[in-house]
């Protein structure tokens, strides 16, 4: 695997991801330090059409401003019965400044004026995750995606996670992400499949 020293910084201000990430770099003997850390670099403004878009945008924007490595993940829900929203705007979905349980709220209101289908699901969906790390050139080493399939449920359930994780239902668990541990959570998260992905894509360097 190419080399990524001992410790890397995670362009992000979201201690739940923060909290996700740590485990899964540990492992690999990486300390995890985020912009929770700095309080010099200015807000990021993430304005890719693509989660691959914005995930460049923000790793690259924290390699440079550090010269160091950065990674950044930037990702969110694709409610197939909304047409694939929130999408890109996941995490401000209700607006600005972003706030998970207005978010939860305007999505439910949102599967609330289609007709119903005579179930506990609302709605199949995706987890997307889209993970690129650079070096502190800000040049790509690896950009690779996650995915996890669920569906979203009529009320939350659990009180782990953030962001939609509470209405985010696993089938094959009978759990929504919120109900999960880190641990379990990154072994099956689209987060968690994005890091094995990028693992797997140094391996072959």
């Amino acid at each position: 695997m190419r080399n990524l020293g001992s410790e890397i910084v995670v362009a992000t201000r979201n201690a739940g991801k923060v909290k996700e990430f740590e485990p899964l770099f540990r492992q690999k003997g990486i300390a995890v330090k985020s912009l929770l850390d700095y309080e010099d670099i200015p807000e990021i403004i993430e304005d890719g059409d693509t989660f691959a878009a914005n995930a460049l945008i923000k790793a690259r924007a924290v390699a440079l401003r550090l010269r160091v490595p950065a990674i950044a993940d930037d990702s969110g829900l694709c409610v197939d019965r909304l047409n694939g929203e929130p999408g890109v705007y996941s995490a401000r979905y209700a607006g600005e400044p972003s706030n998970d349980q207005a978010n939860n709220l305007k999505l439910l209101e949102e599967l609330s004026k289609l007709p119903a289908e005579g179930t506990q699901s609302l709605s199949t969906a995706r987890f997307i995750s889209a993970i690129c790390l650079v070096d502190k050139d800000g040049q790509v080493v690896s950009a690779v995606e996650g995915y996890c399939e669920g569906e979203i449920l009529a009320a939350p359930r659990g009180e782990h996670g953030f962001g939609y994780d509470p209405l985010f239902y696993i089938t094959t668990l009978d759990k929504t992400m919120a109900e999960l541990s880190i641990e379990q959570k990154n072994e099956i998260s689209h987060r968690g499949k994005a890091i094995q992905a990028l693992w797997s894509d140094l391996d072959k360097r």
